[in-house]
């Protein structure tokens, strides 16, 4: 079997950072694929699940609500809860996304109230949520990383 292209970074050497993860075309259409990294792999504790998925549903929210909204194909956690991929119609670089990243989360870090979703008609998991945790970590991932990224943090290490 092809060894699938993430598995093949070197984890031990990734720093939390914003990096496309991969391109994939289909005919005229591009869809980029990006690494929001939350945390230094194997080396922090991964994102507890309630704030992983209090992120992801204000995220989504903000996504789906921002000038990029037609453009946004998914947005979700990584299983190993290091981070989060952001799927996006369109050839783009970590770059180009810098500035929406930044806005996202700052909206998750300053959010208060109700999470959007998180009733149980509207998530299959309403009560798994941690909106402090989420804004703690939206902050950590702004202030560590986001504000003054530098291209150690956009490109994947070799």
């Amino acid at each position: 079997m092809d060894r699938i292209a993430s598995f093949t970074i070197n984890h031990l050497d990734l720093m939390p950072g914003l990096y496309v993860s991969r391109r994939d075309a289909k005919g005229d259409c591009v869809t980029t694929t990006f690494d929001l990294r939350i945390t230094a792999p194997n080396r922090e504790p991964v994102v507890d699940t309630p704030a992983l998925h209090t992120i992801e549903h204000l995220a989504a929210t903000y996504l789906r609500n921002s000038e990029k909204k037609d453009d946004v194909i998914y947005f979700g956690p990584m299983g190993c809860r290091t981070g989060f991929y952001l799927l996006l119609a369109g050839d783009y670089t970590s770059k180009d996304i810098v500035p929406l990243m930044i806005r996202m989360f700052e909206f998750i870090r300053d959010f208060k109230g109700e999470v959007p979703g998180a009733s149980p008609k509207d998530c299959g998991n309403y009560l798994d949520m941690n909106l402090g945790m989420a804004n703690y970590l939206a902050n950590r991932y702004l202030e560590n990383t986001l504000y003054h990224i530098d291209e150690k943090h956009l490109v994947y290490p070799e």
